[in-house]
């Protein structure tokens, strides 16, 4: 069997590579130009084991070894730095790190999904950017009507909002730059329900899915991102274990007795986190009995402290240690929050979801 460390980069990869049977030991560096690295592992013989760190430019690699039929094991970057004790550091001895993990049996393998994951990942993806787009288009135009007196809010989109903001009388640049936003918003809105309509027929297909959309707040687009880049739900022992993976659990600095809890860690994927803070919102509107935990939460966390922050962009209660009006007057600065709501409410659908 031959072990292979590889330091993957952009341009180029260092490779230090040992045959268990014979004992040889290899080092080289393969340029990405060219066939070098395909025909460097096409030549390998017998299982071969090839350990990399997780990068964002590896794709194109893991597809290459999985049609050559070679087994390929990602590590955790930051897990695998830890296990570096010397200061120096280059490609070459990255490679080696890698390569004794694997010898040792101590390489910390992560979870990576399936290429019709990663597929599905990308439709997602590339929905929410045009999503995006659409929404600076429209926080334009609202501005221009505002500025021409225009109040008609979310009506703006409808017909009547149409003709009435085309109906406005704008100079000239004005004029023409709000009929190409309006022509470049139509076609978002076409593009964005062409990919909701792929969404929810890959939605249909797939019963993890559907049964994530029995819950409250939880639309087609919320519960196959969910599986997708969560991935097989057995990896996690319960809720919070979930919530900690996408990175909807505050940042904890306690020292003895005392615990400080501080903003979300945000660690995991952003998408997923933003697209379970909007499924958060809708189903604390939509299920009684999550209305009525929140509210209970809202009133046991602000019991406890005198100073409350609505937090409207996540829907959040943010809470300080802050106690008196004499701490405000003094100019003391605010300690750490206590908790943010949402995360109340999120790890309370993840163990109603695991359930």
């Amino acid at each position: 069997m031959k072990i292979v460390g590889c330091d993957l980069h952009a341009k180029q990869q260092a490779i230090a590579m040992v045959d268990t049977e014979t004992g040889e030991f290899t080092e080289k560096t393969l340029a990405h130009e060219g066939n070098q690295v395909r025909e460097f592992y096409a030549a390998l013989e017998g299982r071969v084991v090839v350990g990399i760190e997780a990068t964002g430019a590896m794709q194109w690699f893991l597809q290459l070894l999985e049609e050559l039929g070679i087994e390929c094991r990602v590590g955790h970057p930051a897990k695998i730095r830890a296990k570096e004790t010397r200061k120096q550091k280059h490609d070459r001895r990255d490679a080696r790190l890698e390569l004794e993990l694997l010898i040792e049996d101590r390489f910390p393998t992560i979870w990576m999904p399936s290429t019709e994951q990663r597929d599905l990942r990308t439709l997602l993806r590339d929905r929410h950017q045009w999503v995006k787009m659409r929404t600076r288009v429209q926080n334009t135009l609202q501005a221009i009507a505002l500025n021409h007196a225009l109040r008609y809010g979310r009506a703006l989109w409808s017909p009547a909002g149409q003709k009435a903001l085309q109906a406005l009388a704008l100079s000239r640049y004005t004029s023409q730059r709000r009929d190409e936003l309006l022509h470049l918003y139509v076609q978002l809105q076409k593009r964005i329900q062409e990919l909701d309509r792929q969404v929810e027929e890959e939605a249909k297909q797939r019963p993890q899915t559907l049964r994530l959309l029995t819950h409250p707040g939880v639309g087609p687009i919320t519960a196959l991102a969910t599986e997708v880049f969560l991935g097989d739900p057995s990896r996690f022992a319960n809720g919070k274990n979930v919530a900690s993976y996408i990175g909807m659990i505050p940042c904890e600095h306690t020292s003895g007795k005392r615990q400080r809890l501080g903003k979300l860690t945000k660690e995991g994927n952003s998408l997923l986190r933003y697209l379970w803070t909007e499924a958060t919102i809708h189903a604390v509107r939509k299920d009684p009995e999550l209305k009525r935990f929140y509210r209970r939460k809202l009133i046991q966390i602000a019991a406890a402290t005198n100073w409350v922050s609505a937090c409207g962009s996540c829907c959040a209660t943010r809470l300080t240690t802050k106690s008196s009006a004499a701490a405000d007057s003094s100019g003391s600065a605010g300690k750490p929050m206590r908790e943010c709501q949402i995360t109340t409410v999120v790890l309370h659908c993840s163990d109603r979801v695991t359930e």
